[in-house]
């Protein structure tokens, strides 16, 4: 998968890719991660890349000509287009997705990953001060995305989960790939409790289910537990949610074991 990523800070990247995962990915080849500094665009000797927000308001706003230059260069850096066009009206050519890391953008899960896992090809871009130019995003931006309700000083931790996340999906980044077909599995839910050695701990045991060696009534027990703290945690990840017979089934009987 080629990724390009367009910030200002490209030395924060080193952190993540050095380690873990992504850099497992990075090193093997099965992600060619570019990084792409809008400083490197501009044509002033002090390097600009932000200016005064017009209408006033405090902080500086990302301006568009260097911004624009190092969204171009990313995305020519990822040389596989889309397989669709970015637009019905095929208004734009063929080319990766352009994705601006925002508090304003959709909020970032699983599903969302798995799709974007499939792309060819992507674009970061990790905006920083009070934003960018609203023009950059009319002109080229595909989607925003945000990984939570909240501020941070700028787009680059963001990307750095993004990157995470979408590595998880890619072939061989994973020491144990059935460790993102559990993940799939869980489907919307939160994850079920895990345990290790020892078995018993301050009197704290382990359920005697992990101990049975039944496969069959492990799966059964671990997508209850994932039921379960959904339910408690985070009950409106339930809503809207489209329900097999055995999940209707699995979750009654969750219900009337805890509330009989």
């Amino acid at each position: 998968m080629r990724l390009s990523v367009v910030t200002l800070f490209p030395e924060m990247f080193r952190t993540a890719t050095d380690s873990g995962v992504l850099g497992r990915a990075v090193e093997s080849g099965v992600v060619q991660l570019g990084l792409f500094n809008p400083r490197d665009y501009t044509s002033d000797r002090h390097r600009t890349v932000d200016d005064r927000p017009y209408g006033g308001g405090p902080g500086m706003v990302m301006m568009v000509e260097p911004l624009m230059a190092a969204i171009a260069a990313a995305t020519a850096a990822c040389d596989e287009p889309r397989a669709e066009p970015v637009s019905e009206q095929g208004g734009r050519p063929l080319r990766p997705k352009v994705i601006y890391l925002s508090p304003q953008g959709q909020r970032l899960d699983q599903a969302k990953v798995r799709a974007l896992a499939a792309e060819p090809a992507l674009v970061l871009v990790a905006g920083r001060y009070e934003g960018i130019d609203e023009r950059v995003v009319e002109a080229v931006v595909d989607e925003e995305i945000s990984i939570g309700d909240y501020v941070l000083t700028g787009g680059e931790l963001p990307a750095m989960v993004l990157l995470d996340a979408l590595s998880r999906h890619l072939p061989g980044t994973l020491g144990n790939s059935a460790s993102s077909v559990e993940e799939s599995h869980l489907d919307g839910l939160l994850d079920y409790p895990h345990y290790t050695r020892p078995e018993n701990v301050a009197g704290r045991v382990v359920p005697s289910v992990l101990l049975t060696g039944d496969h069959g009534a492990i799966t059964r027990w671990r997508r209850q537990q994932a039921f379960w703290r959904t339910w408690q945690r985070r009950p409106d990840m339930l809503v809207g949610r489209e329900w097999s017979q055995e999940d209707r089934e699995l979750f009654a009987k969750l219900l009337e074991k805890n509330f009989a």
